[in-house]
């Protein structure tokens, strides 16, 4: 398998609040919510970088499209990291999540990797990371 990935899909329990939290409240670009025409379709898509887009789909859908059981949410599955370009864009960034109704489950501070981050959970339990890494450019 070549790595491209090219779409990440949060599987979520109310389409609406997690569009508003990405959209209003993390300032991603959106066209909003589409597919509403099919059964099981509906669906958002957010433009990241580079072609990349965060899919936002009903949890119970995806389990559906994808023929898997409806399982509990669990936070310690998977994290999205957000790196920027300096420990005040991490500060800033994890105050705007917090303001969009985020849950800080780590506040930004330095890191044992000589680095900065923070972590919080969307309103659907997705954990996010956000962090300068001052080995990266």
């Amino acid at each position: 398998m070549r790595a491209s990935i090219s779409v990440l899909t949060l599987g979520v329990d109310d389409l609406e609040r997690s569009l508003k939290f990405y959209r209003d409240g993390l300032g991603l670009p959106t066209e909003g919510i589409m597919g509403t025409e099919f059964e099981h379709g509906a669906v958002a898509f957010f433009d990241l970088q580079a072609g990349v887009k965060l899919a936002i789909w009903n949890r119970k859908d995806l389990s559906i499209e994808a023929n898997v059981p409806l399982s509990p949410v669990s936070s310690s599955e998977l994290t999205i990291g957000h790196n920027v370009g300096s420990k005040e864009e991490v500060d800033e960034v994890m105050e705007q999540a917090k303001r969009a109704g985020a849950a800080i489950t780590v506040p930004t501070q330095d890191t044992l990797w000589g680095g900065y981050s923070g972590h919080f959970l969307d309103p659907d339990g997705h954990l996010w990371e956000v962090c300068w890494n001052p080995n990266w450019a």
